[in-house]
C-alpha cells in the first residue's frame, strides 16, 4: 500500500453533504484505486452530478489531490465532501495485508462511511479481493449467509436489455446452500435493479438435463426448486452457457470461478467484436461509406455491447451495499456504477436482500411455510415505503 502526505482535517461547511435539509442519497466512493487514477473518479461524478439532483458524495482519498479537482466542477459545489486518506490499495497488495494494514486506505475509509451510516452504499474501482475483504471485515455477513457473491449484469435479449448473473469472483467455491443463497439474492437484485415482479433463475450447468452435472448442482437444483415459492421467483431449473445472454431466464446462478471466468470471455469478446467491425470498415474506400451510412446503428451496436454501460458489480450478501467498478472505469464506467448504487441506496435493497435470505434458508431445508415466513420479507419492504 502506498502513502501519501497526512492533511489536517478540514472545515468547508460547504462541501458538508450532511447539512440540515439535505434529502439526498449519499454516496461513499474510493477516489484512489482506480488504474486511472482519481481524475477519471471525479469526472464519473460529475456526470453522475449533472444527471441526478438527488445524489451525493463522500470523496475518499489524498485530499492534495482530491481537492483542485472537486473545486473546479461547478456541479459538485456542496454536494461532495472530501475525506482525507493518506494511503492506497494498490492492485498488488494481498487481501490478508489490507486486512491487517487497511486502516487510514481509502478504501477502508469508503467503507466506514456506510459502516457508520453516513454513506447508503459503497463505490470502489479498487483491488476486488482487498475491497470483499475489507468489505467483509468491516460490515459482516447477514445472518444466514455463507459465501457472499459478486453479481453483475449481463447484456441479453430480455425486454430489459440485462441478465443478472453471480457470483463473478467473490469465492471460487460453492456448495448446494450457497447456490440457493445466490438464488435468493439474485432474484433480489433483480427485483430491485431490473424492476421484476417475479425473476426469472436459472442454475447454470454444463446441460438441461436433470442428470447432468455435479452432484452440489443437483442438490441444489432442488433446493432452489423448494424455495421458489417463498422467494418469490420462478426457477426455470438447469440452464447453460448459451443462456447468459438469452431470454430464458433473467438470474443465471454460478459459482465464482466459472463466473469470472465467463465474465472476462464476454468482456474480450465485446472487444473483439468491437475491434473487427473497425477493421471490417476502414479497410477499402467503399467500406467506409458503407460505415457513414450505417453509422447510426453502428453506433446503437457499439452502445450495446459496451462494457462502460454495465460497470459495476454488486457485492451481495453483507450489512450494506458494495458496488465494484472496473478497475480500468473512466468517467462513463464510474457514472455507471453510481447510478446502480443510487438505485439500490434508493430502493432500500440491503433490508429487503436480508429479509429474502432469511425467508428462503428456511424454504431452502423444507420447514414448514407458515404465514409469518411468508410475510417476514413484505413486512420489512413495506418499512421502506414499497415492495418489491
Amino acid at each position: 500500500m502506498s502513502h501519501g502526505t497526512d492533511l489536517p482535517a478540514r472545515d468547508h461547511a460547504a462541501q458538508d453533504v450532511h447539512a440540515p435539509g439535505a434529502a439526498r442519497i449519499v454516496i461513499s466512493v474510493d477516489a484512489m484505486g482506480g488504474d486511472r487514477g482519481p481524475a477519471a473518479v471525479v469526472a464519473g461524478l460529475v456526470a453522475s452530478a449533472a444527471k441526478n439532483h438527488d445524489i451525493a458524495f463522500i470523496l475518499h482519498g489524498d485530499e492534495a489531490l482530491l481537492a483542485p479537482l472537486v473545486a473546479r466542477r461547478k456541479q459538485l459545489a456542496g454536494r461532495c465532501e472530501i475525506r482525507h486518506a493518506p494511503r492506497v490499495v494498490t492492485m498488488s497488495d494481498k487481501p490478508s495485508q489490507v486486512m491487517r494494514h487497511g486502516e487510514g486506505t481509502s478504501m477502508w475509509s469508503c467503507i466506514d462511511a456506510v459502516k457508520k451510516g453516513e454513506a447508503t452504499v459503497a463505490v470502489s474501482c479498487g483491488n476486488t479481493g482487498a475491497l470483499m475483504a475489507l468489505s467483509m471485515i468491516r460490515l459482516r455477513k447477514l445472518p444466514g449467509v455463507n459465501r457472499p457473491a459478486i453479481a453483475c449484469l449481463w447484456p441479453s435479449r430480455n425486454p430489459g436489455g440485462f441478465n443478472v448473473m453471480l457470483d463473478v469472483g467473490a469465492d471460487i467455491k460453492a456448495d448446494a446452500e450457497d447456490f440457493l443463497q445466490y438464488a435468493t439474492m439474485g432474484a433480489s437484485y433483480a427485483r430491485n435493479g431490473l424492476h421484476l415482479d417475479r425473476p426469472r433463475v436459472g442454475l447454470l450447468n454444463v446441460g438441461t438435463e436433470e442428470h447432468k452435472g455435479r452432484a452440489e448442482l443437483k442438490l441444489a437444483h432442488d433446493m432452489i426448486a423448494a424455495s421458489a415459492l417463498t422467494g418469490d421467483f420462478e426457477f426455470v431449473g438447469f440452464v447453460e452457457g448459451g443462456d447468459i445472454p438469452g431470454n430464458r431466464c433473467d438470474v443465471i446462478v454460478t459459482d465464482g470461478f466459472t463466473g469470472n471466468i465467463a465474465l472476462k470471455t464476454g468482456e474480450g469478446t465485446a472487444k473483439l467484436i468491437s475491434d473487427f467491425l473497425k477493421e471490417a470498415f476502414n479497410a477499402t474506400f467503399l467500406s467506409k461509406i458503407a460505415a457513414l451510412l450505417a453509422l447510426t446503428s453502428l453506433k446503437r451496436l457499439q452502445k450495446r455491447i459496451d462494457p462502460r454501460r454495465v460497470n459495476g458489480g454488486v457485492f451481495l450478501g453483507l450489512n450494506g451495499t458494495v458496488v465494484k467498478s472496473h478497475g480500468s472505469a473512466d468517467a462513463t464506467g464510474v457514472s455507471a456504477a453510481i447510478k446502480l448504487a443510487f438505485q439500490l441506496a434508493k430502493s432500500g435493497f440491503n433490508d429487503r436482500l436480508a429479509a429474502r435470505v432469511a425467508t428462503a434458508g428456511r424454504a431452502g431445508q423444507d420447514a414448514p411455510r407458515d404465514e409469518a415466513t411468508r410475510t417476514e420479507a413484505t413486512r420489512i419492504e413495506a418499512r421502506n415505503g414499497t415492495t418489491e
